[in-house]
């Protein structure tokens, strides 16, 4: 029988012994896993992180996007705006009554007369007004003005645009800030 103790005591022994190899290799291996979980957690925390940031990111760049996209149709649709208004109010001088255009042509000519004394005036095809109707000195017609005039010094050294388009186009210019104001506030 102390054949079989002794073995009895080696078996246990042995027993004893891989249940602590095995509860020392399961315990490393719940650390290892546990140690696993963490690094997966960590990383997973960071780069939810970089997602949320990049989401933030392409947000605010796809809000700026549009918010430019609008203000640029915005800003086409003023500029359309203010060109039919010009086109609107030229169309409007240069269809004006016989009557009207008189008045303001000999009124051009007033203004401009200082600058050029006994001044030629140079009118529409389409225009039929006297050198006497002006208070000119000549009147020539030229088929590239379409309503004003142009007066010129006998000699050809002194030229004064006074064609509706060129004076608008003036006042357009100078005035653009103060009408753009009055017509979107």
């Amino acid at each position: 029988m102390a054949l079989e103790n002794v073995t009895k005591d080696i078996q246990a022994d042995a027993d004893a012994k891989v249940r602590s190899i095995q509860d020392g290799a399961k315990a490393e291996i719940d650390r290892i896993f546990a140690d696993a979980e963490a690094a997966i957690s960590d990383m997973k925390e960071r780069e939810d992180k970089k997602l949320e940031s990049e989401i933030g990111r392409l947000d605010r760049q796809v809000i700026s996007s549009a918010e430019l996209e609008s203000k640029n149709l915005i800003l086409a649709k003023k500029k359309e705006i203010l060109a039919r208004t010009f086109n609107d109010v030229l169309a409007e001088l240069e269809s004006s009554s016989k009557k009207d255009k008189l008045a303001r042509y000999k009124s051009l000519i007033e203004e401009a007369g200082q600058l050029i004394p006994d001044a030629i005036a140079v009118i529409s095809d389409k225009d039929d007004f006297s050198a006497e109707e002006l208070g000119v000195e000549a009147v020539e017609k030229d088929n590239r003005i379409v309503a004003g005039l142009i007066l010129r010094s006998k000699d050809g050294s002194t030229e004064v645009d006074l064609q509706y388009r060129t004076l608008l186009t003036g006042i357009w210019d100078s005035n653009l800030k103060a009408l753009s104001d009055i017509l979107f506030g």
